[in-house]
């Protein structure tokens, strides 16, 4: 993380800095489309999104990248050991962990929840021992804690024009589609770490299971059931885009180029598997290079016009 970010958001300490820096570079190193929105938002408000993503992200890597051999006991006792150090930092205002010191501070200046913390690492736990879901509403219980919770974190660092309470069902929202979008896009991934993150009962309506699809990933295409099914899934989430659309307007106009970039590339995924006829089995759906500059690029001038103005009214 530059010093000109940190600088910005007033963090001094040598150990926060080194915190934060290590939070920035696992959004760098994973969450590539949100990244490059972050770039788009105020210096002082970048630390306090790198802290939260890379909290999330550290968390999920515990989940599901663990050491070599990790039996199931010594990644759920890593788990207890992360929630410990985050219960014991919210507590105290001070964390001691490299990476959940920079998520305590950033909870602590923008009064954050807790309960949303807790119920993230709740979801997380789930991973441990879930392997699909019968309905979307099981399903919804762990998208709670895994995205909308998310979406809540954020909205206080981001800063809105409204009641808070009236943009957080659309932050939630946002978080929920991003999260549903992963799971269209990682279908085979997720299979191969025998997970299965769409509503058991709506594939049925397609005569779709889970082994249906692991014979797809088996032979590196989906077939028309399965093509189908991932179609009414598609339509499922780009009805939440359009619930969390008007959200972006309840945001502070210097937070808004951030969150519409971040909106439009999410989306676009859908888009791709769109053009991909659905088959999410043949090749990873992803926005290139290109089309996320063409993104960004007018996203960058109304980021500083909206910096602009507000430094004017503040004047």
């Amino acid at each position: 993380m530059s010093d000109r970010e940190l600088d910005a958001a007033g963090i001094r300490d040598p150990e926060l800095r080194a915190a934060y820096r290590r939070c920035r570079a696992l959004n760098a190193e994973h969450g590539r489309t949100y990244f490059l929105a972050t770039r788009l938002l105020a210096a002082d408000q970048r630390p306090g999104v790198h802290a939260l993503y890379g909290f999330a992200r550290y968390v999920d890597n515990v989940v599901d990248e663990p050491d070599a051999g990790s039996s199931a006991a010594e990644v759920r006792a890593r788990l207890d050991d992360a929630e410990r150090h985050l219960r014991d930092g919210l507590a105290s205002g001070r964390g001691r962990h490299p990476v959940i010191a920079a998520v305590v501070d950033t909870a602590a200046r923008y009064d954050i929840d807790p309960a949303l913390f807790t119920a993230f690492l709740e979801s997380m736990r789930m991973d441990l021992t879930v392997r699909g879901y019968a309905t979307r509403a099981e399903l919804a219980v762990y998208v709670h804690g895994s995205a909308r919770v998310i979406g809540l974190q954020m909205l206080p660092v981001l800063g809105t024009v409204t009641d808070p309470a009236e943009a957080a069902p659309r932050a939630a929202a946002l978080g929920e589609a991003f999260q549903l979008t992963n799971f269209l896009r990682d279908v085979a991934e997720d299979l191969d770490r025998d997970r299965v993150y769409l509503p058991a009962d709506e594939l049925t309506a397609f005569d779709v299971d889970r082994e249906r699809l692991r014979w797809c990933r088996e032979r590196g295409h989906a077939d028309q059931r399965v093509r189908r099914a991932l179609a009414d899934q598609v339509a499922r989430t780009r009805a939440l885009y359009r619930e969390a659309a008007p959200g972006v307007a309840m945001l502070r106009p210097a937070s808004r180029p951030c969150i519409a970039t971040a909106f439009t590339l999410y989306s676009e995924i859908l888009d791709r598997i769109e053009a991909m006829d659905h088959d999410v089995f043949a090749r990873r759906a992803v926005v290139g290079n290109a089309r996320r500059a063409a993104v960004a690029a007018p996203a960058v001038l109304r980021s500083l016009l909206a910096r602009r103005r507000t430094r004017e009214v503040a004047r």
